[in-house]
Order: structure tokens, then C-alpha cells, then sequence
């Protein structure tokens, strides 16, 4: 076998793989791969069918290599513009690994061609900031999906965010709040994360501060 069969023979064991998903979006109610959940199967197929993955990150570009261990010098290369987090009041260490989490599963979802729910095709077309048009009037909803795989060290901040904003716009200081999400420079998914955090009262709020 080349290493194209050799991969293409790894996706067919995958997907015959009965394998649990433990991400669930309640607001859409349903169930999605986490990387945890098929990494050491996918880990564990390559090994049996001779090919190795390895990932790697660089200023422009993150990449998969995938190696035919008996023919090294035959490799599948996979790969992916670098993305960023710029979340303020998180460590440049935090960022860095929230954009690698990110970059993995996505990496690791194209080389065995995991399909799942399409969140985007399935919802509402939003704006960045999960913003839907209903009519002439703006109404923030939840947006399928995404955000569920943010690590968690970065969901507590974002939750914490949401309080102190929820706080602000209680004490009748809804333009306040939205300065303090605006000054996180927020992801648009970690942006709609936080909107789920919040009442739609809050968000309400913010949207008519936002004017």
C-alpha cells in the first residue's frame, strides 16, 4: 500500500469506529467530536495501518504532516492558516494554547474527514458578534456550536466577563458593560460565547446601548 491507501484504509476503520460525542450545544441540543473523543482512536488506527501524524506550528501556517512509517519519505501535508487570540486578562501562554486546541481538532478533523453538524449552515446567518436580522430589529441569539470547544481556562474568564458585565448593566450602566467586552478584543466565537452567558434582558440591553 502507498500512503494514500494507507490513509484513506485508516478513514474507513475510523468511520466504522463507534465512538461516543461529549461536546453538546443545548441550545441547538446536539452532540459533537471534542478532541478527546477520537484522538487516541485515530492515534491508535494510524499505528495499525502504518501512518504517523505530527503536528506543527508556525508564524503563518499550522500543518499535519502524515508519515508512512515503512516509507518516511512519502508524507500527506495538511495544512492550515495560523490564527490568533488576543483576549485581554489571559496570559500570551493561554492565547497561544487556545489557538493550538483550535488548530488540532480542526487538523485532525481534515485528515480523517469527520463530518458533523453544520452549525453554520444549520443557523440563522449571523453577524461576528451572533447578531441576527429579524425584521428591522437586531436580536442576539445563540449561535450553534460554536465556542463549546473554547478550553476552559478561557470559559471561566469569559464567565466571570459576563458577570461583570451583567452587574454593570443592572446598575443601569449598559454602555459601560459594552466598553468592557469591547476592550477584551474578543474572537468572534469566543464574542458569541460570552452573548450565551447573558441573559437576553442583558443582551438586550447591550444592544440598545450599542445603538
Amino acid at each position: 500500500m502507498n500512503i494514500y491507501q494507507k490513509l484513506n484504509a485508516a478513514r474507513d476503520e475510523f468511520h466504522k469506529t463507534k465512538l461516543k460525542k461529549t461536546g453538546h450545544n443545548k441550545f441547538s441540543n446536539y452532540y459533537y467530536f471534542e478532541l478527546g473523543d477520537f484522538l487516541i482512536p485515530a492515534l491508535q488506527i494510524f499505528k495499525q495501518h502504518g501512518i504517523t501524524g505530527v503536528i506543527s506550528f508556525g508564524k503563518e501556517e499550522a500543518s499535519m504532516t502524515i508519515i508512512d512509517v515503512d516509507k518516511p519519505e512519502d508524507r500527506i501535508v495538511i495544512n492550515s492558516p495560523m490564527s490568533s487570540a488576543a483576549l485581554k486578562g489571559c496570559h500570551e501562554v493561554q492565547n497561544l494554547g487556545a489557538v493550538q486546541t483550535y488548530l488540532r481538532r480542526y487538523l485532525w478533523v481534515a485528515a480523517l474527514e469527520i463530518v458533523e453538524h453544520d452549525a453554520l449552515d444549520s443557523s440563522p446567518k449571523l453577524t461576528d458578534e451572533g447578531i441576527k436580522k429579524k425584521g428591522t430589529a437586531p436580536v442576539v441569539t445563540p449561535r450553534g456550536g460554536i465556542g463549546d470547544d473554547l478550553p476552559q481556562d478561557i470559559k471561566e474568564f469569559l464567565t466571570d466577563l459576563a458577570a461583570g458585565v451583567t452587574e454593570l448593566v443592572d446598575q443601569g450602566m449598559a454602555k459601560e458593560g459594552l466598553a468592557m467586552i469591547d476592550e477584551q478584543a474578543l474572537e468572534a466565537d469566543q464574542r458569541v460565547w460570552l452573548a450565551n452567558q447573558m441573559s437576553s434582558t442583558v443582551r438586550t440591553a447591550l444592544k440598545n446601548a450599542k445603538g
